[in-house]
């Protein structure tokens, strides 16, 4: 077949998203109380009190994890800061990554309506686990996929992996005329959960601000108006690096588990290179007013967020949404930007907008992660 009659018509487009979440939801009151006692570490007063003092920084108000009380007495040694767990971790996750991914492609599945075997492609990722078969292969005998599917599996790529996704199916949708890709992006925390130690404080941090949940999105080109309602057209995608900042923000995964390493001057990086992003994404557009786009935004924590605020000039609604997810949520890691524009489409129904993203045209999505990097995507609003 001709090259050119292999690839779409038009831009890859969003045509369901679903979400999932653990049913252990615990409030941030909750997590202060018993972090330190369901770690047997109550003699660590003073950690105690610095613990507290980061979640109320976080904004996170309540946030869902699957690690219960009684999974933590079964496996002490995950509970602990620096304890050999590496294996007890991975015999969870091995089962539960693929299992929470897949109830979140059940609800993107049901909004899009179509059967499974329409789905040509697809992408999961998660910073929890790596094993192989992976999550992808558990995922398609857990949803009865094609065998034939193609296949793509991302482990261990950061909270920015959520926005890479949609980049790597762009380039599917548009370059196979007919594909139907899902994505899946499943975390579980218990990969880096650990009890504090005054040795690791700095620890304290990703425990106060990560959390469970996975997302899924239905991507395609050309969608078929008879049986499928398009959501945002994916204009354009793109990664910048911003270079020497590879210390800022990491993983380690060792036999004590996976080692979150997070500065406190990632915010001040990003914001520094959000607009040159930007400017060079929206350029085709012609667009330089940041008020005029609706806002898709990895909240990361709340001072990346007032940091970008600020450095852009953005009013107070822009960033709403992504402020909203982190309280109700936590930081999910990867789906946590396709939390966000979940909530953005639901939002703007409920309100009777004429289109989707607050009733503009236009409008980002945002990826950060470790690189430091920087996924921007644009996205274009499709009429209800």
């Amino acid at each position: 077949m001709d090259p050119v009659q292999q690839r779409s018509k038009g831009f890859a487009t969003v045509l369901a998203v679903g979400t999932a979440v653990p049913p252990q939801k615990i409030t941030v009151d909750y997590m202060i109380d018993n972090y330190f006692r369901v770690t047997n570490t109550e003699h660590l007063t003073e950690l105690q009190k610095k613990f507290a003092k980061i979640c109320k920084a976080t904004t996170i108000q309540s946030k869902y994890l699957y690690a219960t009380e009684e999974l933590l007495k079964e496996h002490p040694n995950i509970a602990a800061c620096m304890a050999p767990s590496l294996d007890d971790r991975l015999d969870v996750l091995v089962e539960e990554v693929p299992k929470m991914g897949k109830e979140a492609a059940l609800a993107a599945i049901k909004e899009w309506g179509q059967p499974v075997s329409k789905i040509t492609h697809l992408i999961f990722t998660t910073n929890s686990g790596a094993d192989c078969p992976g999550a992808d292969s558990r995922l398609v005998h857990l949803l009865g996929l094609s065998p034939n599917i193609n296949r793509v599996m991302l482990y261990y790529q950061g909270c920015h992996a959520g926005a890479s996704t949609l980049r790597l199916a762009k380039d599917i949708a548009e370059n196979n005329r007919g594909a139907r890709i899902l994505i899946v992006t499943s975390e579980n925390i218990l990969h880096a959960f650990r009890g504090p130690d005054e040795a690791h404080a700095d620890f304290l941090v990703s425990q106060a601000l990560f959390s469970d949940g996975a997302a899924a999105v239905i991507v395609g080109a050309d969608p078929d108006l008879e049986v499928e309602r398009p959501l945002f057209e994916i204009i354009s995608a793109s990664e910048t690096i911003i270079l020497n900042t590879m210390e800022e923000l990491g993983m380690q995964l060792r036999e004590v588990g996976n080692l979150i390493f997070l500065s406190p001057t990632i915010p001040k990086h990003i914001s520094a290179n959000i607009e040159g992003c930007l400017l060079e994404a929206f350029k085709p557009l012609g667009i330089t007013d940041w008020n005029s786009i609706f806002w898709v935004s990895h909240p990361g924590g709340p001072a990346i967020l007032n940091q970008v605020e600020a450095k852009l000039k953005l009013n107070k609604d822009k960033l709403m949404l992504s402020r909203k997810v982190l309280s109700e949520y936590g930081n999910l890691s990867s789906p946590t930007v396709l939390f966000v524009l979940d909530k953005l489409r639901k939002e703007s129904v409920k309100e009777g907008k004429s289109t989707t993203g607050d009733g503009l045209e236009y409008g980002v999505l945002l990826g950060f992660g470790p690189g430091l990097s920087i996924e921007t995507i644009v996205l274009r609003s499709v009429p209800i």
